[in-house]
């Protein structure tokens, strides 16, 4: 029989739409997945307690390591020097004040952490991935703001800081027994934190485990180094510091197991790694607090040895592996850029923050941002690139003489005041000492407006500015 030349046609057709078909299928196949994210956050670190950041008196070789395969900053930020504001900037990419969180809740608290606020955690979860909590929560221990309420899947850790307990050194008969949650539920009242970071970190191995077949994002917010201080007997006695170090050197190990775990399931090319802290070290516990390598007091003052934090990202093949980054960046950006390499949306209402994308994979950034640091609803200082200005303000500090203690009990801070703004070019002094504002007049007007755009929309308590952009906390209902 004569095959007819429509036929044949029709034929040729079908093979090539079947060709077609097989190709664009071989694509999908070979695109690669969406990355796995993991956001390990330490508590009251110092700027120096890396050794690739200057410590000598314990050891971090995988935090080295970890440096060492991805890019590290010298002038990384977080926002607030504050264990509830600084939680809240890092998970919403937003100024803390602008969502009415300040300085850190404890047991008392009817608000947390609005839920009409959209987190690293629903943001990615939108887009598919499974995320899940470890750790340290801190932005609202009612039900209504838990993680599992904030577009976690589960959560494993303690609402808010390991001090917040009976056995506090000058608040014994304030705090309850100290909550441990399993999602919603309370599983334990811990007595003693010797196992809290081996806890921690086999939580967080199981949550890698269980989701190793999906994209994942892993939050895991260390309690540690916050005192009280302790640390699992495998630790115990290992660095030349004492318990500090014992402790720094826990979570060092605790980084390991989790960039071993990756390996182990075949996952580590394929994952963001970001290490940082909430805030500097909290100085009045002496041989119980961290190091700030020289910068300019601690924990609770915006000063440089308050905010600024060790930052490292690795994703392998994407960010160049050992690069060191001079240029600014806060923990506001990591929301924007983990949704940029996504490509998931970003919050509907507005955020602070900026991706920084293009300077983690060695490329020039289109401009330069300026940052705000407030302390509660005050605006305290600005930073522009390497110039940073500090505005008139009360901050604590420890008495010049004062001989510091190492039992876990704090000696007391005084209150100075700085009478005058101050310019500082931190390239040359990272500890703030030298005043430039004579010899630097147009930097000083430049920063001066970006603060007066900053008081236009978050206020300033300071110079008693009204900010039209700030939203409300979540707030429990009141009942009758």
């Amino acid at each position: 029989m004569k095959t007819s030349q429509s036929s044949i046609n029709l034929y040729s057709i079908l093979v090539l739409l079947y060709f077609l078909s097989s190709c664009q299928t071989a694509v999908e196949v070979e695109k690669p997945s969406k990355p796995n994210v993991v956001i390990i956050f330490a508590d009251d670190m110092g700027y120096g307690d890396l050794g690739v950041y200057g410590a000598t008196d314990w050891k971090t070789p995988n935090l080295d390591q970890l440096a060492a395969d991805g890019v590290r900053f010298t002038q990384f930020y977080v926002p607030h020097a504050v264990c509830s504001a600084s939680r809240a900037a890092l998970l919403t990419g937003t100024y803390a004040n602008r969502l009415e969180i300040f300085g850190a809740l404890d047991h008392t608290a009817k608000h947390g952490l609005n839920p009409k606020e959209t987190t690293i955690a629903e943001m990615l979860k939108s887009d598919g991935y499974a995320t899940g909590m470890v750790g340290k929560w801190h932005l609202g221990h009612l039900p209504e703001f838990l993680p599992t309420k904030q577009g976690f899947d589960q959560y494993y850790g303690l609402p808010y800081s390991n001090d917040m307990w009976p056995h506090h050194p000058q608040s014994k008969d304030y705090y309850p027994p100290l909550p441990l949650y399993q999602n919603e539920t309370v599983i334990d009242t811990l007595e003693e934190q010797s196992q809290l970071t081996t806890n921690y970190t086999e939580e967080a191995l199981k949550f890698i485990e269980k989701s190793k077949d999906k994209p994942f994002f892993l939050y895991f917010a260390h309690s540690m180094p916050h005192v009280p201080l302790f640390v699992s007997d495998k630790f115990k006695g290992k660095s030349e510091q004492g318990l500090y170090g014992d402790v720094m050197m826990e979570i060092d190990w605790s980084v390991g197991e989790v960039r071993k775990k990756l390996v182990e399931l075949g996952l580590a090319e394929n994952t963001i790694i970001i290490f940082t802290s909430d805030n500097g070290p909290w100085l009045s516990y002496g041989g119980h607090a961290g190091l700030t390598a020289g910068l300019r007091e601690g924990k609770g003052t915006s000063w440089d040895g308050g905010i600024r934090e060790p930052g490292i990202f690795v994703w392998p093949d994407h960010f160049p592996a050992g690069k060191v980054i001079d240029q600014t960046a806060m923990t506001i950006d990591i929301l924007p850029t983990l949704a940029e390499i996504t490509g998931a949306d970003l919050p509907a209402l507005k955020i602070d923050g900026r991706s920084i994308l293009p300077m983690l994979e060695g490329k020039e950034m289109e401009s330069t941002p300026y940052y705000a640091y407030y302390n509660k609803n005050e605006l305290q200082a600005v930073i522009y690139g390497h110039w940073k200005l500090v505005f008139p303000h009360s901050y604590r500090s420890i008495p010049e003489g004062t001989i510091m203690r190492n039992d876990g009990i704090p000696v007391k801070y005084q209150m100075l005041d700085l009478e005058s703004a101050q310019l500082f070019d931190l390239s040359v002094d990272p500890n703030e000492t030298t005043d430039l504002s004579n010899s630097n007049p147009e930097m000083l007007e430049t920063l001066s407006q970006f603060a007066a755009d900053a008081r236009a929309d978050l206020g300033d308590a300071l110079t008693k500015s009204e900010g039209p952009g700030l939203r409300k906390h979540g707030k429990v209902a009141e009942t009758n």
